[in-house]
Order: C-alpha cells, then structure tokens, then sequence
C-alpha cells in the first residue's frame, strides 16, 4: 500500500453515521496505506459511547464546544484548542456538555474507519433505538471493540 496527497477542502469528505454522532472521514486508511486516519466529529449533546476498549491509539483535538472525556480512572474536560491522547486496551467514553461539540480525532491504522463504516451500512436510518444497540454491539464485536458497560 502507499501513501498519497490527498486534500480535503471544508465540508468534504465521507460522512458516516454512528450511534453518537457523524463523523466525516478527512483523511482515509485508503489515502495512508492503512498507517492512520483523520476524523471530523460533529455530536450532540449528551453521553456518546459506552465505556469501551479498543486495539487503535486514538487522539482528540477539540474545535468548538466541551467535551468530558473519561479515561480509565482519569475525568479530563477539553475546551477548544485542548487535545488528549486515549492509548491502546484503554477504558474510554465521552460526554458532550455543550449543545453540540465539534472535535478532529487521529487514529494510527484504518481500524476505526473499517468500524464505523460497518456502523454506517448496519444501523438502519431510522431504526429505533431498540434495535440499534443489538446492531451497534454487533459491529462492535465484528472490529474488537469491547464495551465494559453494555449499549443502553
């Protein structure tokens, strides 16, 4: 696999549904050779994602609004221009405490793109929340993410 140039002008990019928010895929495993991606993260308010693991590193760099990250024992608050670093296995969830939170996440490999396009293609648009969790926990197992709390 190689490495490319690949621009993304403002609003472009893939736009991939999850339970908690849209992220829009700036840089791809496809353009990286599958090193690491580049994520725009649009979330409203409220609590995102269980409490989870995964095998990928994962940064946040937060654009606007604020965000409660929770790491293992760790509680951190970002405001913007605040960034985190969430190491690999590491328990992980966030809770958005505006009206909505914009933030850039990094990841090393194309693990969490694979996972949140299989999210994307799996959720129905407008399945209710009864049948999304069983789907979501699904795809979850599918790409080894691990809740340590189930979906709710």
């Amino acid at each position: 696999m190689t490495h490319f140039v690949h621009h993304s002008p403002v609003g472009d990019g893939v736009e991939l549904r999850a339970i908690d928010a849209i992220h829009t895929v700036k840089i791809g495993g496809k353009q990286t050779g599958g090193d690491y991606e580049l994520f725009e993260i649009d979330a409203p308010r409220g609590h995102a994602i269980p409490l989870h693991t995964h095998a990928w590193p994962e940064a946040y760099y937060l654009l606007y609004g604020t965000l409660n990250v929770q790491v293992g024992e760790g509680f951190y608050e970002l405001t913007p221009g605040a960034a985190l670093n969430v190491p690999p296995y590491a328990e992980h969830t966030f809770t958005i405490a505006t009206p909505s939170a914009k933030f850039l996440v990094f990841t090393l490999t194309d693990a969490m793109g694979r996972f949140f396009a299989d999210l994307d293609e799996s959720i129905p648009v407008d399945a209710p929340m009864a049948e999304v969790f069983p789907l979501a926990a699904a795809a979850a197992a599918r790409h080894g993410v691990s809740f340590v709390q189930p979906p709710r």
